[in-house]
């Protein structure tokens, strides 16, 4: 017999089984979600960049303001 996976919810860390009773996996459910995606509209989560590459395109945008 197999035992199910299961992953923590990246929000809250609640068990969440991996399988089609998991809409929302890995988070376990909608609202974790939506917190999740919150976080990266406001930039509280980044994918680290290469700064060689950050160097020789960042002339081409114009400045950001925060």
């Amino acid at each position: 017999m197999n035992q199910p996976i299961t992953v923590e919810c990246p929000t809250c860390g609640a068990p969440v089984e991996w399988g089609p009773q998991s809409p929302s996996r890995p988070f376990c459910s909608e609202r974790c979600k939506l917190i999740d995606l919150g976080a990266w509209a406001a930039e509280e989560h980044t994918i680290p960049g290469d700064n060689l590459e950050d160097d020789l395109f960042s002339g081409d945008l114009p400045p950001r303001e925060h």
